[in-house]
Parts: C-alpha cells; structure tokens; sequence
C-alpha cells in the first residue's frame, strides 16, 4: 500500500552485455533486503548465499562457481539511522583481550572477520584474509606449538635477533649451549641447481 516491497520475492535479470543472467530470491521487509537471499543461475546453479541487514550486506556470504564454494566473505551492517557506531576489536597481541572503539559511519556495510579463498574444484583453502572494519589486518606474531609451551615470535627479524634468548625454550638454549663450538655440518638436500 506504500509503495514498499515486502514479503518473499523472486527477481529476474536478464543477460546484457556479456554479462550472464540470475534470479535471486528473498524477502523484502519495507523495501530493503532482509535475512538470507539465494543467487542461481539462469541454468538453476547456484551462485551465491546472501546475508541482509537493513537492506545491505551483514555476517558471512558464500559464492560459488560450478555448485563448488569459491570463496566466503565477512560483513558487518551498520545501522543507517546512526552516524556513529560501537564495534568491539579483537586484539592480536594478547589471546582474549577486546578492545572497544566508536566509529564514524561512512558506509552502511563494512568488511568485518575472516575471508576465505578456496582452490576451484576442491575445498582447500588457498588464502585467508582478516578485516576489521574495512581495514586489512595482518597479524603481528605467529603463535607455534612446541613439547614444553607455546612460544610466540614476532616477525619482525630484528626483533628475534634481540631477544632470541627469551624466546627459545630452556630444552633449545640447552642443546645450543652443548652444541655451540662444534664444527658445522654441510648437507646436499637433494636439489638440482643450474
């Protein structure tokens, strides 16, 4: 009666310009996407699984090629009727540490969370990148199991330079100290070199 969609929906777009047909289907609730909206080929193959919020995209979507998950992406909606928002970050250097930020909102949907990669035709997965709001993050250490404790290093090598000590277990520094004046070994590892 105004003029707004609602309900359940099926929408149809044709081939243009090269580009291949759909129809995705969903629900419309006061004209704005809502819930889980499917993508299909015009074949009947699916192309996409869709989250909605306030009409723009929010948690985990998953796209295909062939009916094999190509890749999955992370959103997070903000709510269009506020200019600022809360948002609670993860912080990489310590394991269970969360920090909260206000942020402006610049745009109605942000990357947020992990997106994956996967190698076409099988399920493993090729690359993964993290996102806090819109923003790539890259860890700063990476944490390694060893039989003692877990030892973090940082990448930085100038880092593990200084404190290479203070991160080696007790067991390793042992080994080092035994084994420090012996004579160094050369290996062929078996490569071909040109």
């Amino acid at each position: 009666m105004k003029n707004l969609k609602q309900g359940k929906w099926v929408i149809h777009v044709d081939a243009l310009r090269g580009n291949p047909g759909y129809e995705e289907e969903g629900v419309f609730k006061n004209d704005l996407r809502e819930g889980k909206w499917k993508r299909f080929g015009l074949m009947g193959d699916l192309l996409a699984i869709e989250n909605y919020k306030w009409g723009v995209k929010d948690s985990i979507q998953l796209y295909f090629v062939q009916n094999m998950l190509e890749h999955e992406e992370s959103w997070h909606a903000l709510d269009p009727s506020r200019k600022f928002d809360t948002i609670y970050v993860p912080d990489f250097y310590e394991a269970h540490k969360v920090e909260k930020k206000i942020v402006k909102i610049e745009s109605p949907s942000v990357k947020q969370g992990v997106w994956k990669y996967y190698r076409p035709g099988s399920m493993s997965l090729l690359n993964t990148e993290t996102y806090v709001f819109n923003e790539l993050v890259t860890p700063v250490s990476e944490t390694r199991q060893s039989t003692d404790a877990v030892i973090t290093i940082p990448k930085d090598s100038a880092a593990v330079k200084k404190d290479s000590t203070k991160l080696k277990p007790k067991a390793v520094l042992d080994y080092d100290k035994k084994n420090a004046n012996k004579k160094k070994t050369k290996y062929v590892d078996g490569s071909i070199q040109y």
